[in-house]
């Protein structure tokens, strides 16, 4: 049998920098017998020569669509032409028009962000870091809106190049921003805090000192009946990390963040369903980016309201980030050989033909 050939795709996404696969991984995928080709890459976080010292071979940025046809490419983000390609098994955005160049060009998507073993838990992901991230970005800006109020947003943000470098910058944030406030930390509500997204997000919280009480973890027992929730306003920073996976009712909305006292100044919406009918965070409708990290309300003011809704939050620590998920996705990896047969395969190439039967034949037609 002819070995299993990956071929790593270059990230075309502004501000990416993550990497499906890492050259610690390369080297173990090489080791037994996969052929690794690896776009160079002017963004990823890990250089060109990292992968190309481990055996990896490197090959012209933008050149997976020219692979032979057995070759698997394997990426992250945007496919180019589709902002929202990640979200086509979810039924958002343009996703029949982006999901049908797959059986009209006789290809197949195995979506890794659905990958999932025999007990349907998902293999890897990125969710650790998503919240991570999005706490940090929060955070940050509830300072800057303590010093600066709705004057000025949220500077751009870049990626740090190890996780410490952004420890150290919001703590030392935070502890200004504490000042600020009279000495009170902020108060902050995690909604979905037993996931990956939600654990991510009560770590920094905690790295960046804010005391255990001031940090509300809400899940599925607190939500069980219907929102809005007082509890949201009387926060000063929401961060939401549910998935949603079915309707349900708002968790707040403008309407009732006029009615009464709010302290709620800063939104991160962490799960990013801006294009989703059933939003829970229905004015968090528009995706923000690294260099405008934040979108404010018109009509708040003392505090004034923002929301942040970028869409690859784990990309501010790629290094890390990517470590993590390409280790989880590696035990999958190893079964592409069978993937006829391996059911983490075979489950991904199933879920894939079901969301391409929901098309109209003229878009999956070869």
């Amino acid at each position: 049998m002819a070995p299993v050939t990956l071929h790593l795709r270059s990230e075309t996404k502004p501000l990416e920098y993550r990497s499906a696969l890492t050259p610690t991984v390369a080297r173990k995928l090489l080791d037994n017998g996969f052929k690794v080709n690896v776009e160079r890459s002017p963004e990823r976080i890990f250089d060109d020569e990292e992968f190309a010292s481990v055996g990896a071979t490197l090959v012209n940025e933008g050149s997976w669509p020219n692979a032979p046809e057995d070759h698997i490419i394997i990426g992250l983000k945007d496919i180019p032409t589709s902002p929202l390609a990640i979200a086509m098994f979810k039924n958002q955005g343009d996703w029949k028009e982006v999901l049908g160049r797959f059986p009209r060009g006789g290809g197949t998507l195995y979506d890794l962000e659905f990958l999932a073993d025999e007990k349907g838990r998902r293999v890897a992901a990125f969710g650790f870091h998503a919240g991570y991230a999005g706490a940090a970005l929060a955070l940050l800006a509830w300072v800057w809106q303590l010093e600066h109020g709705n004057k000025e947003a949220l500077p751009s943000k870049g990626h740090y190049q190890r996780k410490n470098d952004l420890d150290s910058e919001v703590k030392e944030q935070v502890s200004r921003g504490v000042q600020k406030n009279k000495g009170r930390a902020p108060r902050v509500l995690v909604i979905g805090a037993l996931g990956r997204c939600g654990k991510g997000a009560l770590e920094c919280c905690r790295q960046a000192g804010i005391p255990e009480e001031r940090i509300l973890k809400w899940d599925m027992d607190e939500t069980a009946q219907p929102g809005p929730y007082n509890a949201i306003k009387e926060a000063d920073v929401f961060i939401n990390c549910i998935y949603l996976s079915e309707p349900i009712p708002p968790f707040i909305s403008t309407d009732f963040l006029k009615q009464g006292t709010r302290n709620l100044s800063v939104v991160c919406d962490v799960s990013c369903d801006t294009t989703n009918p059933h939003n829970p965070i229905p004015f968090a409708n528009q995706p923000t980016y690294f260099n405008k990290p934040t979108i404010t309300l018109p009509d708040f003011s003392d505090p004034p309201l923002s929301y942040i809704t970028i869409d690859h939050l784990p990309s501010l620590l790629p290094r890390e980030a990517s470590e993590a998920f390409s280790e989880a996705l590696l035990p999958s990896l190893f079964l592409l050989p069978e993937r006829d047969t391996a059911p983490v395969w075979v489950g991904a190439e199933k879920l894939f033909k079901e969301k391409v039967a929901l098309l109209p034949q003229a878009l999956r037609q070869r």
